[in-house]
């Protein structure tokens, strides 16, 4: 009893600091995204670059305040690149977007929501409605997006897992990269406490976000080991043959069993660019 009592005074106190400073600091991000859109509408010229700069400045504050350690492993290629990576939490887009200067995919529907669909848009997200991720129209608009030198970001198990496997990577996202020749840069996600995998990062099934954020500022650290691994090239295999290549890496980074990947690998090529 008297561990139990301990334990939610534990959780009380980190939310007595954490709350108020992450309203706070979310405050601060709306603020900045009408900054942007006023100047965007005042301005002849795209200023993705800096609207850029700001949310990963934004997104490095804000792991500041959340109980998360970040571990990075490797580094962002320089250069335009199509990142893939596996999905665990909406805290992934945070985690990366910190670290990369990159441009996120999303289902239409967060556009609208409270406070996250704002900050989405602000940060330069593209919002795709459902069952468009196979559409020739969206392919070409995500080709566009890396020929224009704008680094994306897609989850290619097509859903969020607990941390404990990797779901098939769907080979039909990557064709963007083919289209556009652009290399291909594997990304991997691991949360973990005590060096056991974490349970209060994974935002899964029906959770519903004002819950889970609740929860997750009540948790003691938990660390994020983020691995940017090394490139693989556009011309090295079917879009297929890619995604089982980018899911093979994956998986091994993070010490997972690679039972779906059963068609020939790639060797990697360096990221350096």
């Amino acid at each position: 009893m008297h561990k139990e009592t301990t334990t939610r005074l534990r959780v009380f106190a980190r939310r007595l600091w954490r709350i108020p400073a992450v309203a706070f600091w979310i405050g601060c991000g709306l603020l900045l995204s009408l900054g942007m859109a006023l100047l965007q509408s005042l301005s002849a010229k795209p200023l993705d670059a800096r609207r850029q700069q700001l949310a990963g400045w934004w997104m490095r504050g804000l792991i500041r305040l959340l109980p998360v350690q970040v571990r990075c492993h490797g580094q962002p290629a320089t250069g335009t690149r199509l990142l893939v990576s596996n999905h665990v939490s909406w805290l992934d887009i945070v985690i990366i977007g910190a670290h990369a200067p990159v441009h996120f995919l999303s289902k239409a529907e967060v556009r609208h929501w409270p406070v996250i669909g704002w900050l989405a848009a602000a940060a330069g997200t593209l919002f795709i409605q459902r069952g468009q991720a196979s559409g020739s129209a969206l392919q070409e608009q995500l080709a566009a997006a890396l020929q224009q030198g704008r680094s994306l970001v897609i989850f290619a198990e097509g859903t969020t897992t607990a941390g404990d496997q990797v779901r098939t990577f769907h080979g039909r996202l990557l064709s963007c990269a083919i289209d556009s020749a652009t290399p291909i840069q594997p990304v991997a996600l691991a949360y973990r406490q005590n060096g056991q995998p974490d349970r209060t990062a994974p935002f899964i099934n029906d959770d519903e976000f004002s819950a889970h954020l609740l929860g997750l500022l009540g948790s003691p650290t938990i660390t994020v080991e983020l691995h940017f691994l090394d490139d693989l090239q556009p011309d090295s295999g079917t879009r297929n043959q890619l995604s089982r290549s980018a899911q093979s890496a994956v998986s091994q980074a993070l010490g997972l069993t690679d039972a779906t990947v059963k068609a020939e690998t790639f060797a990697p090529v360096s990221s350096a660019a």
